[in-house]
């Protein structure tokens, strides 16, 4: 059965609504296209739990803010077609801005004390973008199951809520990280790095490597399992947005506590001038990079 490609927002629901009028489950994974592996990782997944698999590829302008790349981000559709017909994907959804974001729009869909922390700080009305844009691809698909990457933790957490706090029909499943070889967690901004500064991206991995060490051999101090992290991205990184331990639900940083048997650590750091993000769960996750 061949790709199709729905351009329209009415296209999108139509196909998701005839695929079950036939009897099949539907599946979306949201992208904003550039895909690697990670991406194709989600719709494999997708295609274990649903017959139709619609891959959304836009890059949401409502995400990006002024100083950010939104002009730059990598686009590739012809590509990134090819890649999802082999991993399993029905269809592709590629709509223009205009389709998503009609004449004389003005609605946003305002996340809450998720939406503070982390990123949150740095990155001011990137996610009332996110959850506005996933809020209408959760209108178009109806019923259905949503993959999203473990990659952007707080995204995960926030659309979780979204679904949960706004009755959408759809079940919001988070599939782990993928990386390469080396530890490096796979990202469409890799491709801005240059070699030098791909082998410094290392850092981030690195970073949580050395706190889930200290995690595993008993180490529940939420300043030390920071400080570890930080001690080996600093040497790397342009400028450092934040190095958290936080709560793994509800997101809130620990401070200087102590903390329980499963938390979160997570960085966003400019490597050059590209900024990327990492995490892991301690006590849930193994960590990057294989322990000795």
């Amino acid at each position: 059965m061949a790709l199709e490609l729905l351009k329209l927002p009415v296209d999108m629901r139509r196909a998701c609504d005839a695929a079950r009028a036939r009897g099949e489950s539907v599946g979306i994974v949201p992208t904003m296209g550039a895909l690697h592996e990670g991406h194709l990782s989600l719709v494999r997944e997708a295609k274990k739990r649903a017959a139709f698999v619609v891959v959304t590829v836009f890059v949401n302008p409502t995400q990006f803010g002024p100083s950010e790349d939104f002009g730059r981000y990598p686009r590739d559709l012809p590509g990134d077609m090819a890649k999802v017909a082999s991993a399993g994907a029905t269809a592709v959804f590629a709509p223009e801005a205009s389709a998503m974001y009609p004449p004389g729009e003005e609605t946003r869909v305002k996340v809450g004390s998720l939406s503070v922390p982390l990123c949150g700080q740095y990155r001011p009305g990137h996610f009332e973008g996110v959850a506005t844009v996933v809020a209408k691809l959760f209108v178009l698909a109806g019923a259905s199951v949503a993959v999203f990457g473990r990659k952007d933790y707080q995204q995960l957490a926030i659309v979780r809520r979204l679904a949960t706090d706004l009755l959408f029909p759809v079940e919001v499943v988070g599939h782990p990280i993928v990386r390469e070889a080396d530890g490096l967690a796979l990202s469409s901004r890799n491709a801005y790095l240059s070699a030098e500064e791909r082998q410094k991206a290392l850092a981030l991995s690195k970073g949580l490597t050395a706190a889930a060490r200290l995690f595993a051999a008993g180490e529940r101090d939420a300043t030390l399992l920071r400080d570890a992290a930080f001690a080996l991205l600093k040497p790397a990184a342009t400028s450092i947005d934040y190095v958290d331990v936080a709560d793994p639900d509800e997101l809130t940083p620990h401070g200087n506590g102590a903390v329980g048997e499963r938390t979160l650590l997570a960085m966003a750091a400019r490597i050059g001038v590209t900024r990327l993000i990492d995490n892991m769960v301690l006590g849930e996750e193994p960590p990057p990079l294989a322990t000795k």
